[in-house]
């Protein structure tokens, strides 16, 4: 039995949840303020639903679990970031969570679920019915020595969001993404959803997150969320018709630079293993290996 009352979060859970993320996950980087407003308001049509485990007056553990809106495959709910405290783990407490996490899941009829864990809690996942599939690696890039400002080829023209039609940057991030490395494909990614997630999330930093523009054509972005002097590349893509000419390393470069301009210290970025490109990107730049975890899905009958 758990020591710990699982009960729905509340938004002023949201500081105690980003402290104890940072001790399970440092490099995952997500404030309180957007972490408040996702418990608030959470994203449109996703059902969302958010859990903490508290004992003695205090957060011990977190779940949350949602629709996966953003690919046509349907049925795909998600549990995502399950952890509990290194202090209070083995009382049966992650098992409450999951269970609170997979009810809901039910009662929205998914029919597979995919979340993500750490390879030491690989047993905990198979225990619970889920199959390991791919490695997602987590890296750090210190942005004490910047990296320098990039050489822009002719024709190209590197623009900050800020200001930008927020539908045209979507547009980029949805068609770049298409075909990205995943469990399932992210072919479904709708504006509300994206304006909710990223546009209007509380840590984007419009000034430092970086677009491409070719010949007149926005091509390629590189986006930054930020969590005081951490930052975490959101996503980095550029659309097929561009590919081949470095946009994708020239963005997020630049998205670097401007980002250390604005104070931060230290960058977090995650790529699937089989992203073979993105991570040569990575490790050019600088970033080195801190973590990784592993997809894992099962059938939910």
């Amino acid at each position: 039995m758990s020591g710990a009352e699982i009960r729905p979060a509340r938004p002023d859970d949201a500081p105690a949840v980003v402290a104890l993320r940072a001790l399970v996950y440092p490099y995952m980087v997500r404030g309180v303020e957007s972490t408040r407003r996702m418990i608030t308001e959470p994203p449109p049509g996703e059902d969302w639903a958010g859990w903490v485990a508290e004992a003695d007056g205090e957060v011990v553990g977190w779940a949350s679990a949602y629709r996966n809106t953003q690919t046509s495959t349907p049925g795909v709910g998600a549990i995502s970031l399950l952890h509990v405290h290194p202090a209070h783990r083995r009382r049966g407490t992650g098992t409450a969570l999951f269970d609170a996490a997979l009810g809901h899941l039910r009662t929205l009829g998914s029919t597979e679920v995919l979340t993500y864990a750490h390879t030491e809690s690989l047993p905990f996942a198979q225990r619970h019915g889920f199959t390991p599939s791919r490695e997602v690696r987590y890296s750090a890039l210190d942005l004490s020595t910047p990296p320098p400002v990039p050489q822009v080829p002719p024709g190209v023209r590197l623009v900050p969001a800020a200001g930008l039609d927020p539908r045209l940057v979507h547009r980029v991030d949805a068609e770049a993404s298409r075909d990205e490395p995943g469990d399932v494909p992210t072919d479904a990614l709708g504006f509300d959803l994206w304006r909710y997630e990223c546009w209007d999330n509380p840590g984007l930093d419009r000034e430092a997150s970086t677009l491409a523009e070719v010949d007149g054509e926005l091509a390629a972005l590189s986006l930054v969320q930020r969590d005081g002097d951490r930052m975490w590349s959101d996503f980095t893509g550029t659309l097929p018709a561009y590919r081949g000419r470095g946009l994708a390393r020239l963005t997020k470069q630049a998205a670097l630079h401007r980002a250390a301009a604005r104070g931060a210290r230290t960058a977090y970025t995650s790529n699937h293993e089989v992203n073979a490109p993105m991570l040569a990107v990575n490790e050019r730049l600088g970033y080195r290996p801190v973590d990784s975890q592993w997809s894992c899905r099962r059938t939910l009958s």
